[in-house]
C-alpha cells in the first residue's frame, strides 16, 4: 500500500508541475483588451474653442488640449473640468495654422499663418501629499519663438523634434508649397564655452509632388516626406548644413494612393506609413552596399487595412505597439514585431483627428473631428507573442532578412525583444546529440565487455568505478570542461581528429601481433585480462596522434586549422563548442547508460549463452547475436534515460558552451539549451512579464519533449521485452 500510494503521489506531483508551468505560460495567449472609459464633449468644456492636438500624462489624470484659439487647456479627466489654461497671446491677425507634438517629453510646436513657430514643452510635476495621495501639477514652458519663413507665409504642416538639450530641428511646409528645414546645434569647447549654430535650408527641390505628410525621427537625422501621389522621400539631415536625398520609393500597394500619416516606432528605426486607401505598412532602414549611401528602406511588415484613409498614427513609448485611426472613426492597436492587429476599437463614426497613446501603454485618448475626446482603457501585456514570433522567422529591426533569434532584452526599450525558441530547441537537441554520440558507444560496448568478456576481478573494479563517476557534481564537470578541457582541445584538435583513424590502426596492428604470440604464452593470460594489453596501445595511439597533429595541420590544413575552417568551410571555431559539450556531457551520461546496460546484459540467462557456445558460436557471436538482442529492452531504456539526462542538463551546458543562443548545426560553435536558458534568464525576468512567461513556456516544451520521448521509449521497450521474452 505504501509503494502504491507513493507511486500515485509521484504521478500527481508530476502532473501538478505540468499544470503549474502551463498555468504560468497560458496568459501569453490572452489577447489585448480595450474598452471606452470616458467621453468628453469639447463644446461643454472648451465652449467655442476647437481642439487641434491632445496629450495626456502617464497616469491618465490630466489631458492637455491645444485649441484653435491659441490656448493650451489642462483638463482633469475624472471631473471633466479645466484646471488651468495658458494663452499664447498671439497678435489679432495671427492664428494657429499647424500643430505638431513629440510624445517623448511632451514637446509641441505651433505654426501660425504668419510663418512663425512657437516651441514649447508640457510638463507634469508629480508630488505625494498626505496619505500618499498623488498630486499632479501641469505646467507650460516656452522654449522659443522662431520666424522660420522670412516671407511670412502660413505654415500648413509642421514637425519638430528635440534630440537633446543641445539640438533641435523643425521642418515646415508653407502655404506656397515650400519645405523649410531649420536646425539648431550647440557645441562646447574645452573651457565649457558654448556656441550655438543655426542652419536653414529649403528642401523643396528634393520633392516632386504635393506634400501630404511629414515625419522626423527623434535623432533629427531621418526626414520622411510623403506625397499625395504615393511617394515617400527619405532625406538625411545628419549633416544639418547639407541635407541629402537618400531614397525615393512608393510604399503604397496601389502605387497612387496619397500618404496620409507617418510615424516612427520607438527606437526610430521603423516608420509606419498609412495611406488614403487605409493600408498600413512598416518600413525600416537596412544596410545595402549597392546603394551610394550604404542604406535602403525595405518593407518587412504589412498590417490589416483600415478600409478608409488613415488619419493619425500614435506610437508607444514602452514597446513596438502603435495605434492608427481612420476617417471613419475606426481605431486599431497593432504591434510591429508580431505584425498583427491586437485590438480594434470603435468610437464615433467621425474622422480621427489626433491620438495620444498613454506613456505607460495602458490607454489612449482619441480626438475626433467634431472635437469629441474619447478615453480608452487598454490592457496589452504580451503584444510580442504569437506562434510566428516563437517558432517562425521574423524580420527584426536592423536585420537584412527574417531570422530565428533569441535576445530577450536590450540596453533600452528601443530594441525589440526577440523570443524565438527555435535556437534554444535546436541547441538542446544539438547538445544532446553530441553527448549521446560520445556516450552511447562507450557505455554500451563498455558494458558488453564488462559483462561478457572481462575477468570477474576486473569487473568488480570497473563497475563500481564507473558508478562512482555518476556522483560527480555536474557543476564540477562543467567547470573543468570550460576552463581546462576547452583550451586544451583548441590546442590539440587536429590530433584529436587523427585519433579516430590512428587508434583503430594501432589496435589492429596490436591484434595481429597478439595472434603472432605463441599459443602457450597467450593461454597463460587469464581470459579478460587482454585489457591490460589494449590500454597501452590506446595510449600509444594517442601520443602518435598528437605527434602527427601539428604535421597534419601544417601540410593539409595550411598551418592553422581555424583559418582553414573559415576559408574552406566558412565555419568559425569557438573555444567552447559542441565538441567540448559532447565530451563533458557524455562523461556525465556514461555512468547511467553503462550501469543499466551492464545489469541488463548480465541478467541474460546463462542457459542462452551456454547453448550458443555449445553449438559452436564464438564468444563474440554469442555476445552480439544472443546477449545483445535479449538485453535490448534494458539497453534501450538505458539510452532513453541517458537522453533525458542530457536534455535536462543545465550546468555543464551553461559553463562549457559559451551559452550563446545561435542557430547553428556546426560542431565548432556553441549553443544555448532550453534548460540553460531558463537558469540564466529567470533570475532577471520581471515577475509575470513576457520574458517570465516565455521561460515557463520553454519549461513546458522541455517537459513535453521528455514526456514524449519517455513514452515512446517505454512502448518500444515493452515490445522488445515481449519479443525476446520468448527466447
Amino acid at each position: 500500500m505504501i509503494i502504491y500510494l507513493g507511486g500515485i503521489a509521484t504521478i500527481l506531483s508530476v502532473v501538478a508541475i505540468l499544470v503549474f508551468v502551463l498555468w504560468e505560460a497560458l496568459p501569453l495567449w490572452f489577447g489585448a483588451e480595450g474598452k471606452e472609459k470616458d467621453k468628453i464633449s469639447s463644446q461643454e468644456i472648451l465652449h467655442s474653442k476647437k481642439p487641434l492636438l491632445i496629450g495626456v500624462d502617464e497616469y491618465q489624470e490630466i489631458l492637455y488640449s491645444v485649441t484653435d484659439s491659441a490656448t493650451i487647456d489642462f483638463i482633469r479627466l475624472n471631473s471633466k473640468e479645466i484646471i488651468s489654461s495658458v494663452n499664447l497671446n498671439l497678435p489679432v491677425d495671427e492664428k494657429l495654422s499647424a500643430v505638431s507634438k513629440s510624445s517623448a517629453r511632451n514637446y509641441i510646436a505651433l505654426g501660425t499663418n504668419k510663418g512663425n513657430i512657437i516651441l514649447a514643452q508640457i510638463k507634469f510635476s508629480v508630488n505625494f501629499v498626505e496619505d500618499d495621495k498623488r498630486e499632479i501639477t501641469p505646467g507650460f514652458e516656452l522654449i522659443s519663438n522662431i520666424k522660420i519663413d522670412s516671407l511670412g507665409k502660413a505654415i500648413d504642416k509642421l514637425v519638430f523634434r528635440k534630440s537633446s538639450d543641445n539640438e533641435f530641428t523643425i521642418v515646415a511646409l508653407t502655404s506656397d508649397k515650400r519645405i523649410i528645414q531649420y536646425s539648431s546645434e550647440k557645441s562646447f569647447s574645452l573651457l565649457s564655452e558654448s556656441e550655438e549654430k543655426f542652419f536653414s535650408n529649403e528642401l523643396t527641390q528634393f520633392v516632386q509632388y504635393p506634400v501630404s505628410a511629414i515625419e522626423l525621427d527623434g535623432f533629427c537625422e531621418k526626414l520622411m516626406i510623403g506625397t499625395s501621389n504615393g511617394w515617400l522621400y527619405y532625406i538625411s539631415l545628419k549633416d544639418k548644413s547639407n541635407p541629402q536625398l537618400i531614397q525615393k520609393i512608393n510604399p503604397t500597394p496601389s502605387g497612387k494612393s496619397a500618404i496620409t500619416s507617418l510615424g516612427f516606432i520607438i527606437g526610430d528605426q521603423s516608420l509606419i506609413v498609412g495611406d488614403a486607401d487605409g493600408n498600413i505598412t512598416a518600413w525600416m532602414r537596412v544596410l545595402d552596399e549597392k546603394t551610394d549611401y550604404g542604406w535602403k528602406l525595405v518593407n518587412p511588415h504589412t498590417f490589416d487595412s483600415h478600409q478608409a484613409a488613415v488619419t493619425s498614427v500614435a506610437t508607444s513609448l514602452r514597446n513596438k505597439s502603435f495605434i492608427t485611426g481612420d476617417s471613419r472613426g475606426k481605431i486599431f492597436l497593432e504591434h510591429l514585431t508580431s505584425e498583427r492587429t491586437l485590438l480594434e476599437l470603435s468610437g464615433k463614426g467621425l474622422p480621427v483627428k489626433d491620438i495620444a497613446f498613454a506613456p505607460k501603454g495602458d490607454g489612449a485618448v482619441v480626438l475626433y473631428e467634431d472635437g469629441t475626446i474619447v478615453i480608452f482603457e487598454i490592457k496589452n501585456p504580451h503584444p510580442e507573442i504569437t506562434l510566428k514570433t516563437l517558432f517562425g522567422k521574423v524580420w527584426y529591426e536592423g536585420y537584412a532578412q527574417p531570422e530565428f533569434v533569441w535576445q530577450s532584452t536590450g540596453g533600452t526599450d528601443d530594441f525589440e525583444p526577440k523570443f524565438s525558441l527555435v535556437p534554444l530547441i535546436i541547441g538542446t537537441l544539438k547538445g544532446t546529440f553530441y553527448a549521446m554520440l560520445f556516450a552511447i558507444p562507450l557505455a554500451i560496448f563498455g558494458a558488453l565487455y564488462t559483462s561478457q568478456f572481462s575477468h570477474p576481478k576486473i569487473r568488480n573494479y570497473i563497475k563500481p568505478t564507473v558508478e562512482v563517476m555518476a556522483a560527480l557534481p555536474s557543476v564540477v564537470i562543467g567547470f573543468l570542461a570550460g576552463l581546462w578541457l576547452a583550451p586544451l582541445l583548441e590546442r590539440i584538435l587536429p590530433g584529436v581528429f587523427l585519433m579516430f583513424f590512428i587508434i583503430p590502426i594501432v589496435i589492429a596492428i596490436g591484434a595481429s601481433i597478439w595472434k603472432g604470440i605463441p599459443a602457450e604464452i597467450r593461454y597463460k593470460l587469464k581470459p579478460g585480462y587482454e585489457l591490460f594489453f589494449i590500454i597501452p596501445l590506446i595510449i600509444l595511439a594517442y601520443y602518435i596522434s598528437q605527434l602527427l597533429g601539428p604535421i597534419f595541420e601544417y601540410y593539409v590544413l595550411g598551418g592553422d586549422y581555424r583559418t582553414w575552417l573559415m576559408n574552406t568551410l566558412n565555419e568559425q571555431y569557438d573555444q567552447r563548442n559542441s565538441i567540448v559539450v559532447g565530451f563533458a556531457m557524455g562523461f556525465a551520461v556514461i555512468p547511467i547508460i553503462f550501469t543499466i546496460c551492464e545489469d541488463a546484459l548480465s541478467s541474460v540467462p546463462a542457459s542462452l549463452t551456454s547453448a550458443s557456445l555449445a553449438l559452436g558460436a564464438t564468444k563474440w557471436e554469442t555476445a552480439t547475436r544472443i546477449v545483445l538482442p535479449s538485453a535490448s529492452p534494458g539497453i534501450f531504456s538505458a539510452v532513453m534515460i541517458g537522453f533525458g539526462r542530457a536534455v535536462g542538463e543545465t550546468m555543464i551546458v551553461l559553463m562549457a558552451t559559451g551559452n550563446t543562443p545561435i542557430l547553428s548545426f556546426s560542431p565548432f560553435n556553441g549553443m544555448r539549451t532550453l534548460s540553460a536558458n531558463i537558469a540564466v534568464e529567470i533570475p532577471e525576468a520581471p515577475y509575470q512579464g513576457t520574458l517570465y512567461r516565455v521561460l515557463f513556456l520553454a519549461a513546458t516544451l522541455l517537459f513535453i519533449l521528455t514526456f514524449i520521448v519517455n513514452t515512446i521509449a517505454e512502448i518500444v521497450r515493452q515490445r522488445l521485452r515481449k519479443k525476446y521474452a520468448e527466447l
